[in-house]
């Protein structure tokens, strides 16, 4: 009995010791700053649920951010959307389609070509996609969209360790150049309305297909010292004038790779657009022999000899040494070329 009083008696005690302390002047700032902490719990809720708002927004965006991802990510490389839109969409992400010897293959350049290719099928030849043959010839144009994708990706790639660059005014030379006809010069408006109606080129993609076409003709010129070295020797042989070409050709020993060619133009407009041939050929005498023309098609080196004029026109013959290197430095990376989406070859 007496431990049991003890016991309510220690209850009483503790529970008098928890007691709310007197309130005094000493201990007034201490209680009022309790109760306003209480009050400001529910005049200010959300400062004390922000952290799971801002949380649950965090989830909420990385959800949203992964499921755009992957939704790209289907579009571009399992499905192959070709549309306008993802077009668009590559022009302003850097993607890739492909790689070649470590060099990313633009998705923008690949579908530039196609789509390219596509508008001048179905606005000028009629062909439907939808046919036995349109599917054919689209995976056939697919095909060589990315093989010129390809290409122009290692030529720039050649280009930086080289130190070859294309500015602006060699663009624009270029479309000037190409601005020729018999008809005098068209203008830049026609030219790129003619462009846009044939192709689907706006003047900025029309100048940048122009950059690439260029810079990948510059290299192939650059890396091929053999043709360089063999249409000097040529054009040292021939000088004199009193040389046959084509049976200067076809004594060749040397030419079992056939990169040393002849050729007769017939007759064509000073101006043809054959590579400035024609142009070097009207500013020529009879039989006279050119020196050394850089083609600026790309094919590679001629020696020409103009055989005759004619209201406008010339006739010349000619002996070309073609470009063959890039080319055979493009095949010998093959091992090393990655196709990010799979093509059906035909």
């Amino acid at each position: 009995m007496k431990k049991l009083i003890e016991k309510i008696k220690a209850k009483k005690s503790g529970t008098a010791s928890e007691a709310p302390s007197r309130i005094t002047s000493d201990t007034v700032a201490e209680h009022r700053e309790k109760i306003l902490a209480g009050g400001r719990r529910f005049k200010y809720p959300l400062q004390y649920v922000r952290h799971k708002l801002v949380f649950n927004a965090i989830i909420i965006s990385l959800v949203a951010i992964v499921s755009l991802l992957l939704l790209g990510w289907w579009q571009l490389y399992p499905m192959q959307n070709t549309s306008e839109f993802i077009y668009k969409i590559t022009k302003v992400l850097p993607l890739p389609v492909a790689s070649v010897d470590g060099q990313a293959v633009l998705y923008s350049d690949y579908l530039m070509k196609y789509l390219s290719s596509v508008h001048y099928l179905e606005q000028k030849e009629q062909v439907s996609l939808k046919t036995a043959d349109g599917k054919r010839q689209v995976s056939y144009i697919k095909q060589q969209s990315m093989g010129d994708a390809i290409a122009d990706a290692y030529a720039e790639k050649l280009a930086s360790q080289m130190k070859i660059s294309v500015n602006d005014e060699e663009v624009e030379a270029f479309i000037k150049a190409q601005r020729q006809s018999s008809d005098g010069e068209t203008s830049e408006q026609t030219y790129f309305t003619v462009i846009q109606d044939f192709y689907g080129w706006s003047p900025s993609e029309y100048r940048h297909v122009v950059m690439r076409k260029l810079l990948r003709q510059k290299v192939a010129f650059a890396v091929d010292d053999a043709s360089s070295r063999a249409i000097n020797n040529i054009h040292t042989d021939v000088a004199n004038g009193s040389t046959n070409f084509k049976q200067y050709v076809d004594s060749l020993t040397t030419n079992s790779s056939k990169t040393i060619s002849y050729g007769v133009s017939g007759w064509v407009p000073s101006n043809n657009q054959d590579g400035g041939l024609a142009m070097a050929a009207s500013k020529m005498t009879k039989n006279q022999v050119s020196g050394v023309i850089k083609s600026t098609l790309g094919d590679g080196y001629y020696v020409i000899r103009l055989l005759d004029t004619k209201d406008g026109k010339v006739s010349y013959e000619y002996i070309l040494v073609s470009l063959s290197t890039f080319n055979q430095r493009l095949s010998s990376v093959k091992n090393k070329t990655f196709e990010y989406i799979t093509i059906p070859k035909n």
